[in-house]
């Protein structure tokens, strides 16, 4: 008897997509590392979490993407703060999602999330938790911040089990 695997196709896709960025973001090792350490940290917390192979997938293929905007905002305004990441990266997103024939509502969440990420006070899903939580393990990390600094944001940002114990495991707070 042979058993569907349905999370094959989501896999392939994430791969697919992981390629798509390295490929959009030729030539800076720099934020091809960081969004690599953005997509682990998400899948790893999004696993202890439990999420269900829908929501990972929607959160992997967000944490790959999420700073997608960087490049147009450097292009257009010569600057790629987080306000501009949030305005032009769903945009940028939307057309390598299409490319790789994501479903229409995965596009839809996998842009939302990618639109709000510097945006803590309406987080509205574990998904969104999540990314928010991987990215700062990193920034936290890639910026050398103060131990104070990392508490501050473990205390005021961190809700889950798991990247609560990662932040504290990792910055010693």
């Amino acid at each position: 008897m042979i058993i569907s695997n349905h999370t094959a196709p989501m896999e392939q896709t994430i791969s697919g997509l992981f390629s798509a960025m390295i490929a959009y973001m030729a030539g800076d090792a720099r934020r091809i590392q960081h969004f690599t350490k953005v997509h682990s940290y998400s899948r790893l917390i999004g696993s202890l979490e439990q999420l269900d192979p829908h929501t990972l997938f929607i959160l992997e293929a967000a944490a790959l993407m999420h700073d997608i905007g960087i490049r147009e905002g450097e292009r257009l305004y010569g600057r790629c703060d987080g306000q501009i990441q949030e305005q032009l990266g769903p945009k940028e997103a939307g057309k390598l999602l299409k490319n790789l024939n994501v479903p229409p509502a995965d596009v839809e969440r996998i842009c939302y999330l990618i639109g709000h990420h510097h945006t803590y006070h309406s987080i509205d899903g574990p998904d969104y938790q999540i990314l928010v939580e991987a990215d700062f393990l990193v920034n936290l990390q890639e910026e050398n911040s103060s131990k104070e600094s990392c508490k501050n944001v473990y205390e005021k940002i961190f809700k889950t089990t798991y990247g609560k114990k990662i932040i504290k495991e990792m910055f010693g707070i």
